[in-house]
C-alpha cells in the first residue's frame, strides 16, 4: 500500500512540529517521531482501526494528543488530517 497526504495534513504537520519545537527544542522532533511510528502501525494493518468519525479511522499518538485521520483508497491510504484531540470536533475533517 502507498500512503498519501492531503495538504491539510501536511499543514497539520507543519503547524504541530512548529508549535512543540517553540515550546521546547527538540520536542518537534520527538513529536515527529511519534507520528511516523503511528505511520508504521497503520501501513502494517491499516483495517485496524475503527472510524471515528464518518468514514475516517483514526490512529491515536502516544505521548501527544494527536490522531492520524485516513481513510483508504483502493491499494492505497490518504491522511486527512494530524489532529489535535484538543480542537472542537466541529474542525474534524
Amino acid at each position: 500500500m502507498a500512503l498519501f497526504y492531503t495538504d491539510r495534513a501536511k499543514g497539520d504537520l507543519q503547524l504541530a512540529y512548529a508549535w512543540y519545537e517553540e515550546c521546547h527544542y527538540g520536542l518537534g522532533d520527538d513529536f515527529l517521531l511519534e507520528i511516523e511510528l503511528g505511520i508504521h502501525r497503520i501501513l502494517s494493518q491499516p483495517k485496524s482501526y475503527s472510524v471515528a468519525y464518518k468514514f475516517f479511522r483514526s490512529c491515536p499518538i502516544k505521548r501527544f494528543p494527536y490522531s492520524i485521520f485516513y481513510t483508504l483508497e483502493g491499494d492505497n491510504i490518504l491522511v486527512h488530517a494530524i489532529f489535535d484531540q484538543r480542537q472542537h470536533p466541529e474542525k474534524l475533517p
